[in-house]
Order: structure tokens, then C-alpha cells, then sequence
């Protein structure tokens, strides 16, 4: 079965891909941080933050048809949940119209909520697709271990990774197995036999991951995360984060201002 990996251009050679994973790391929760505090209105602003990463997201000589395909996979989801802003939030009223028996009114307060919160999903969104394009997954664990991150945390994402593609093969088996058999019937039965298929996925998934733990304790297992490669802070890295923060800081003062 093929899988979309997520760090499925890390193996590229670029100056986004030669920093160390922490600078990638702090930068990307910097420039989260910055556009989730950016007033609603600062449009400039969130312009400027789309050209920042824009020109990263190049540099970093990522596919920009993967890239958009990938960041506009968040946008149905903040959608149901914002969908019904521009309705219900109070202020001038940009329009009305008629459903069925109802009659309804966008205001011009709830558009601004709106677009703010559609920007600053899609920004955030692609901020987190370069870092994780560009970093191995291994070399992202590491980083967030020694940046001071529970070591609980770091394991459980480390398996999560490694066997959530494992239990996607596992479930397409289930399921060419019961199409094989004729599925069909009422829909109670269809019911109670997707039920006992969630049954059996959480007890061979318990199963599994007991085994994979005996072995891993077999072999010395500590809980530490250990990688073929270093990290080191060198002067690319203190000198990205240093611009990168200034022009951060130069975006949000320009937000401030207008």
C-alpha cells in the first residue's frame, strides 16, 4: 500500500534542509505565534507573512503544487466549524437573505472573524508543512527532546509515526477480507460487523504493541531517542533565527502601526 509520508522531502539539499531540526523548530512555533496575535485587520501584515514563508517554502525547493495540496486539506475542517461566523456575530450588517422560512443577516464584524480565522489556519498550516517537509522525522524527534520536551511525549510520537502506517495496512486488510466475504445485509448487520472490526483492530493493535515493547526492552531499549546524526548550532542557524525573529518582529510592528 503507498503512504504520504510526511517528511517526504527531507532528503533534499537546501539551506532550509542543512539547519539544525531546533532552529526549524523554534522559528516555525515563532511564526505561528506571530500570525495567531496579528490583529484581524492588519491585511498587509498577513500579506508580508505569506511572502515570508512563500520565499521559505522556495528556498527550500519544496514542489509548490504538494505544498498547496497539502495545506488546503485543513481548510474544510476550519470551514464546518467557522462556516456560521459571519451570521451570528454582532455589528453592521453587510446583507440579508431568505432560506426557506428564515431570514438571515452577514455582518461585516463576522466576515473579519471569518477571513481571520481561515488566514491564520492556512499560514500556520503552511509554516508546519515546511518544517515538517524539510526535517526527518527521526531528526524532528530529536530536536523536540532537546529542546525540553517530556521524553513521554517524543516516544508516544515516535510510535505513532512508525505505526500508523502499520494500522492502515491492517485496517485495508479487514476490510478487502469482509468485501471478499459478500458484505452486505441490513444495516444492523453492517453495523455489528464494523463493530466487531474495530473490536479486533484494538485488541491485535494492544497485542502488537506489547510484542514491539518486549522486543524493544530485549535490546536495551531506554526511552531515549537515539539518531546516526548530531545536532549542532552553528552560525547559519544564529544567523537564520536572527533575521528570521527581526523580520517577524518588523511585520508586527508594522500591524501595530496601521
Amino acid at each position: 500500500m503507498k503512504h504520504a509520508f510526511i517528511d517526504k522531502y527531507s532528503n533534499l539539499d537546501s539551506f532550509i534542509h542543512r539547519l539544525d531540526p531546533r532552529t526549524r523548530i523554534l522559528t516555525t512555533l515563532a511564526f505561528v505565534l506571530a500570525v495567531m496575535v496579528t490583529p484581524p485587520t492588519a491585511w498587509l501584515a498577513f500579506v508580508l507573512y505569506f511572502a515570508l514563508i512563500a520565499s521559505l517554502i522556495l528556498l527550500a525547493q519544496l514542489p509548490p503544487r504538494y505544498v498547496l495540496q497539502r495545506s488546503a486539506v485543513i481548510l474544510p475542517f476550519v470551514l464546518m466549524i467557522a462556516i456560521f461566523i459571519p451570521f451570528l456575530g454582532q455589528g453592521e450588517v453587510s446583507g440579508s437573505y431568505n432560506v426557506w422560512m428564515w431570514r438571515v443577516s452577514v455582518t461585516h464584524d463576522g466576515l473579519t472573524v471569518l477571513w481571520n480565522v481561515l488566514a491564520k489556519s492556512w499560514l500556520s498550516a503552511l509554516g508546519l508543512i515546511l518544517l515538517s517537509s524539510t526535517t526527518r522525522f527521526p531528526d524532528l524527534l530529536k530536536g523536540l527532546e532537546r529542546l525540553g520536551v517530556p521524553r513521554v511525549m517524543v516516544m508516544i510520537l515516535s510510535f505513532m509515526y512508525r505505526y500508523i502506517f502499520v494500522l492502515t495496512d491492517e485496517v485495508m486488510r479487514m476490510r478487502r477480507a469482509r468485501d471478499s466475504r459478500s458484505f452486505g445485509g441490513r444495516r444492523l448487520w453492517q453495523i455489528r460487523t464494523v463493530g466487531n472490526m474495530i473490536g479486533t483492530l484494538f485488541i491485535r493493535s494492544y497485542e502488537r504493541g506489547e510484542r514491539v515493547y518486549g522486543a524493544m526492552v530485549a535490546r536495551g531499549f531506554d526511552g531515549q531517542v537515539r539518531t546516526l546524526s548530531h545536532l549542532r548550532l552553528g552560525r547559519a542557524d544564529l544567523g537564520f533565527g536572527t533575521a528570521f525573529v527581526t523580520i517577524l518582529l518588523v511585520i508586527g510592528l508594522i500591524a501595530a502601526v496601521r
